[in-house]
């Protein structure tokens, strides 16, 4: 019997291993439970999937150097954020969004040159 936890999944493809380190950082810190899968696929679908499948509706998707957050009811290819080639401080607030998506909390800021 397969049991599934109620947790962010984030859906990876070739995806750079310290963006990964530092979005299931920011999940973390939230407190809520992650999952990364490895899987195949363009960036949108990844994250579509990894929403859809997730028991709490949020969803990652990472492709090599590229990072979206998605959530169950938008549709494929609306992605909440998009982050290509960022630094790391946006992958850790986009991990925390995810989460912060399930607390129903305000996001942290994830654009912008530096980190406020």
């Amino acid at each position: 019997m397969v049991v599934n936890k109620p947790s962010v999944l984030i859906y990876t493809d070739h995806a750079d291993e310290d963006y990964l380190r530092e979005v299931c950082a920011g999940i973390e810190e939230e407190g809520v439970l992650y999952e990364v899968v490895a899987s195949q696929g363009g960036l949108d679908e990844l994250a579509y999937r990894a929403a859809k499948d997730s028991m709490l509706g949020s969803g990652i998707g990472i492709r090599k150097g590229r990072l979206a957050m998605q959530m169950r009811l938008l549709p494929e290819g609306r992605n909440v954020f998009e982050l290509n080639q960022p630094q790391f401080w946006q992958c850790r607030a986009l991990g925390a969004n995810s989460a912060r998506a399930v607390k129903k909390m305000p996001f942290k800021e994830i654009y912008g040159d530096e980190q406020r």
